[in-house]
């Protein structure tokens, strides 16, 4: 029950993080190239570096469409202390609009070309980086100008140049990784879409899309682990099963007194079933307090490590769950209970002289 609990609270709180990151990502609409696959839809909602697949052109193009706002994204690799790091190559004045980005120290990119760059959040936090220092990429030193206020999303994780000095450092020629899309009326989704397939030769897909994607791989996982957990209760089913039929050996003589005094065996068979419920209840209430013990211990581990690798800058935050309490203990008392019928069933056929003699 501890294992089931600890996967059901690590599940749910997992959903909840990448639906939050995914509403927080602030674009409508991804404009990707044709021959992207899904894993690289689905790193855009991830976090991680994609290659440099669109030419600039079909921004402009994209841009002149009437109800939407577009940005491009060039999003690469690079290293800081020895860690991988996203670099964001982004028109900055475009780029701050479109995301609401807030500097919380020094200041923002003067020029579109300006040879400098600015840090999220979090990548400040992690490597203890600001203002007056500098970050070596591809071989160019930047000076640090500004960090951004915390997004909550991943614009906390990525180092932030100019775009054009990102095409140029990185020789990516002309090109970006994909554009993010803002609507003006959620209600014609469907017509700008329609409207961006027919002006450009790419693909389309709604931050909805993206994060049923990535819930869907997420329930599969889950869905995994529980089996796995399953399998400790079957387990678990057959103890107590075994647990049962040696308590009816050890009392058998108890059994045959009470039914020499009159018993029925509907009682014998109902005490033993609520024996065998009375530990599914205390295996339950042992098992909720433990399965959450091990959550909180195993979340910001998954967090710094598994699941970062999945989705940059999560955090896995353990709530305890009423319903998952209540649903884990009815479980193991269900559990226990249709365990114990059969032992419960052997010792209501013990007969008086069956009992005291054997």
């Amino acid at each position: 029950m501890a294992s089931f609990v600890a996967l059901l609270s690590l599940g749910g709180n997992m959903r909840g993080e990448v639906t939050r990151q995914a509403n927080a990502m602030g674009a409508n609409l991804i404009v990707t190239p044709k021959n992207w696959c899904a894993f690289d839809q689905i790193s855009i909602l991830t976090g991680n570096a994609l290659p440099e697949s669109l030419q600039f052109e079909v921004y402009d193009t994209i841009s002149g469409i009437e109800g939407i706002t577009a940005v491009p994204y060039l999003t690469l690799n690079t290293a800081v202390q020895n860690t991988p790091v996203t670099v964001t190559g982004v028109l900055p004045f475009e780029m701050k609009d479109f995301s609401g980005w807030v500097i919380s120290q020094g200041t923002y990119f003067s020029s579109p070309d300006e040879h400098a760059a600015v840090l999220g959040s979090g990548v400040a936090e992690r490597f203890e980086l600001g203002l007056g220092d500098t970050v070596r990429i591809q071989g160019n030193t930047f000076p640090i100008i500004g960090v951004l206020e915390e997004t909550g999303n991943n614009d906390d994780l990525s180092i932030y140049l100019p775009l054009t000095v990102t095409q140029e450092i990185y020789d990516v020629g002309n090109y970006v990784s994909y554009l993010g899309v803002k609507v003006d009326d959620m209600t014609k989704m469907e017509l700008y879409e329609a409207a961006i397939l027919e002006v450009a030769n790419v693909s389309v897909t709604s931050d909805r899309q993206l994060l049923n994607t990535v819930l869907a791989m997420l329930g599969s996982v889950n869905i995994t682990l529980q089996m796995i957990a399953g399998v400790a209760l079957i387990a678990a089913a057959f103890g107590i099963i075994n647990t049962m039929m040696t308590a009816i050996y050890e009392r058998r003589r108890e059994i045959g007194i009470m039914r020499a005094m009159g018993s029925k065996s509907g009682t014998i068979f109902q005490i033993f079933v609520l024996e065998s419920g009375l530990y599914g209840l205390l295996g339950g209430l042992v098992g909720v307090v433990a399965g959450f013990a091990v959550s909180y211990i195993a979340a910001p581990i998954i967090a710094g490590s598994a699941m970062n690798a999945m989705l940059k800058g999560a955090t896995i935050d353990v709530s305890i769950d009423t319903g998952v309490i209540v649903m884990s203990i009815a479980f193991s008392v269900v559990v226990s209970i249709i365990s114990g019928l059969y032992p419960a069933w052997k010792a209501s056929k013990l007969t008086p002289v069956e009992a005291i003699c054997q």
